[in-house]
Formats: C-alpha cells, structure tokens, sequence
C-alpha cells in the first residue's frame, strides 16, 4: 500500500532567536528542507554548500521570503579546514553567538568492493565523515567558548546499520558518523552542548534521481512501512526536534527516519 505524505505543518516559534549553521544547503535535499524549517521556527540560518551557484539562489530565495537580516550564505568545502572555520567564522561574527549546527555535507557512489579505488573510498569518508567531525569539532570549540549550550545534529543513515551492496564505503562513512556523534555527545554534555544524529533511509528530491537507479529507488522504497519514500521536510522536521527544546533531555542519541532500523 502507497501512503500520501501527510500535510506540510506550520512553523511554532520554537527557534526563534537561535542562529543556526547548516552545511550542504542548496537545492531541494534535506539540506535545503531543513534551513526551511529552521527559518519556519524562528531562527537566523547560515547556509552552506559546496555549489556556490545553487547556494547563492537558496540565499536568495530564502531572504525574499524570510528577510536578508536572517539569512546568509557562504560556500564551503567540508574537506577545507579554512573553509570550515570561515562558515562558522560567519555565523559568529553576524549573528553573535552559535546554537545549531546541522551537518548535512555527505557523498555517496556505487562500486563493489573489489573494483573499488583507494581514491573512491577516501572522498566519499573525507565528506561524509570526515567532513562531520571537521564541523562538528568547529561548533563544539565555538559553542564551548560561548558557554551558553547548543546542539548539533548530524545526518547518518539506515545504511549505517545495515548492508547494501556497492555501498561498503558510504555504510562505513555513515557508521562512522553514528559513533561520532555518541562520542562527541559525551564530551560535549559537560558544557551544555547536545549532539544527536537522524537516520533517514530514502528521501528524494530531483538530485538524487539523476545519481540512482529507478531500480533502486524502487527496491529502497518497498522495504518502507508506508510504502512510500520520505519528503525531505519529513526529516527536517525531525532536525528541528532535536534542535529544540522539546528534546532537552536527548543526546548521543541516533532517531532512525525510516521503517528500516535492524
């Protein structure tokens, strides 16, 4: 059985004030679905995105609709240490403080294991992980010096937890972001600072048809309970819950965005 998504939900105001960082934020993904949503609730969002040309029209799309004084933009490669620390650089200098951060940034790619390059493993982990902990270790210094607490959520996967094949560099990359995030969740509770992760298996948008298989999209979407792929704003609605205070109480935590948690 096919479900509809169910109806798009009005912002509440529950970020409202907060400056927010989220990274891979141009375009239609989850990315672009949650700096929506962030602005819906409230908050002051920074975008980022490694395709300068899509991030300058969400920039502008989004301070048409939501006011230049609550949204900026600056391009950013999450594999560049200085362009990591120019991003958030940013937030702090315009907005005066950091209270989310959303790392978004990952890449994927098919290929078996035994026909898989050294050069293919090390991009897709230096984004899709590395990439994490590059941000994550930025908010945390920034949201460490402010004192004032903060939450950063990160982008894992199903794949993190189960096999797929032609996948054993992204599954590892996504595993790695869970641990990340369990990890840094410890440290970061002793200065107030929550990280928790979401895990969405197939939420689609134009992107994402152009780099998979209609025969994976479908096979992806029958193992769903609601027979259905998720709207990325499904997802981002969860990052805003754990980006605000109705999840308080929530850190080190990985919430599966799908049927397919093992």
């Amino acid at each position: 059985m096919t479900g509809a998504p169910p109806p798009y939900l009005p912002g509440h105001g529950l970020l409202a004030g907060r400056t927010a960082v989220v990274t891979a934020a141009a375009g239609a993904g989850i990315g672009g679905a949650t700096a929506r949503r962030l602005l819906e609730e409230g908050a002051r969002v920074v975008l980022s995105d490694a395709h300068a040309r899509r991030l300058k029209e969400s920039e502008a799309e989004l301070a048409a609709e939501f006011g230049a004084d609550r949204v900026a933009a600056l391009p950013c490669d999450v594999t560049d240490e200085t362009q990591v620390a120019a991003l958030f650089d940013l937030a702090v200098d315009r907005h005066g403080r950091l209270d989310i951060v959303v790392n978004n940034a990952g890449l994927g790619g098919t290929a078996d294991l035994v026909d898989m390059t050294d050069a293919q493993w090390d991009k897709v982990l230096d984004v899709t992980l590395n990439g994490t902990f590059r941000c994550t270790r930025a908010a945390l210094r920034r949201m460490k010096a402010e004192g004032a607490g903060g939450v950063v959520v990160n982008n894992a996967s199903v794949v993190g937890w189960r096999a797929q094949q032609g996948q054993a560099h992204y599954a590892a990359a996504k595993a790695g972001v869970m641990a990340l995030t369990r990890c840094a969740a410890l440290e970061a509770a002793a200065y107030g600072v929550r990280v928790n992760a979401v895990s969405p298996s197939l939420a689609m948008h134009p992107h994402l048809v152009k780099v998979t298989t209609p025969e994976l999209l479908e096979e992806l979407t029958s193992r769903e309970a609601f027979g259905r792929h998720a709207e990325p704003w499904e997802v981002a609605n969860v990052i805003v819950f754990l980006a605000s205070g109705y999840s308080s109480y929530l850190t080190g935590e990985v919430l599966s965005v799908s049927s397919q948690h093992p």
